[in-house]
C-alpha cells in the first residue's frame, strides 16, 4: 500500500511554473466541462419551460457531460493529468501521484473554472438560472450520499485503471473516453435521484452563482469518500509497482 508515499510538497512548489501551468489547465478543462454539462441542463429547461426530468433529459445530460469530460480530460492530460474533479485529485493524492500543495492548486482552479463557466452561461443566456444540484422527491440525504459514493468510486477507479496505473499500456490512449463513458453511464443510473454530480467542483459553481446551498455538503462528502475508497482499493489490491509522479520543474 503506497499510503506512505503521500507527499505534502514544499513551499517552493507554490511558485513553480509547471504547477501554475497545470492549475491553469485544470481551470480551462473544468470550464469546458461545466459549460457543456450545465449548459445542456439549462437548454433542456429552456426548451421544456422548466419541465420535470424526463428520459430524454437524462440522455441529453449524460451525453453532454460524457462528451464534455472526454474533451476536458483529453486537453489537459499531458499538462496536469486531466483531473477536472476534486475527487479525482483527492484520490490521486492518496495514491501518492500528486502532492497536497499541487492538489490544493487543482481544487481552487477546478472550482474557479466551474464558477466562471456558470457566470458565462448566466450572462450569455440572458440571466437564466444555473440550477444547483438537488435531491429528487423521496430521496433522502443518506440515499444521495450513498449514490455519490458509489458513482464516484466507479469514476475514480476507472481513472486509476486507465490513466494512473503504470501498467496501463495502450489503455492510456482511451482513458479520456473511458472516463467520459463512466460519467455518462452514472448519470443515466443516478441522475434522476440526485443529479449524479460525482464532482464537487461541478456542484460548487452552480450553487455559488445561484446561491443555493441546500444539501450541498452531500456533493462534497460523497465524492471525496468514493474517490478515496477507489484509490485505496486500487492501490492495495492491484498495484504491483508504484512510481509517484515527480514534481514539475
Amino acid at each position: 500500500m503506497p499510503i506512505n508515499q503521500i507527499a505534502v510538497g514544499g513551499v517552493q512548489e507554490t511558485y513553480q511554473p509547471g504547477v501554475l501551468k497545470a492549475a491553469l489547465a485544470e481551470f480551462i478543462s473544468a470550464l469546458i466541462f461545466v459549460f457543456a454539462g450545465e449548459g445542456s441542463g439549462m437548454a433542456f429547461n429552456y426548451v421544456t419551460d422548466n419541465g420535470s426530468t424526463t428520459v430524454a433529459g437524462l440522455i441529453q445530460a449524460a451525453l453532454a457531460h460524457g462528451f464534455g469530460l472526454f474533451i476536458g480530460v483529453a486537453v489537459s492530460a499531458n499538462i496536469s493529468g486531466g483531473h477536472v474533479n476534486p475527487a479525482v485529485t483527492f484520490g490521486a493524492f492518496l495514491g501518492g501521484h500528486i502532492t497536497l500543495v499541487r492538489g490544493i492548486y487543482y481544487w481552487i482552479a477546478q472550482c474557479l473554472g466551474s464558477t466562471v463557466a456558470c457566470l458565462l452561461l448566466k450572462f450569455s443566456t440572458g440571466g437564466l438560472t444555473t440550477s444547483a444540484f438537488s435531491l429528487s422527491s423521496g430521496v433522502s440525504v443518506w440515499n444521495a450520499l450513498v449514490l455519490e459514493i458509489v458513482m464516484t468510486f466507479g469514476l475514480v477507479y476507472t481513472v486509476y485503471a486507465t490513466a494512473l496505473d503504470p501498467k496501463k499500456g495502450n489503455l492510456g490512449i482511451i482513458a479520456p473516453i473511458a472516463i467520459g463513458f463512466i460519467v455518462g453511464a452514472n448519470i443515466l443510473a443516478g441522475g434522476a435521484f440526485d443529479g449524479a454530480s460525482m464532482n464537487p467542483a461541478v456542484s460548487f459553481g452552480p450553487a455559488l452563482v445561484s446561491w443555493t446551498w441546500t444539501h450541498h455538503w452531500v456533493y462534497w462528502v460523497g465524492p471525496l469518500i468514493g474517490g478515496g475508497i477507489a484509490a485505496i482499493v486500487y492501490d492495495f489490491f492491484f498495484y504491483s509497482t508504484h512510481e509517484p509522479i515527480p514534481p514539475e520543474p
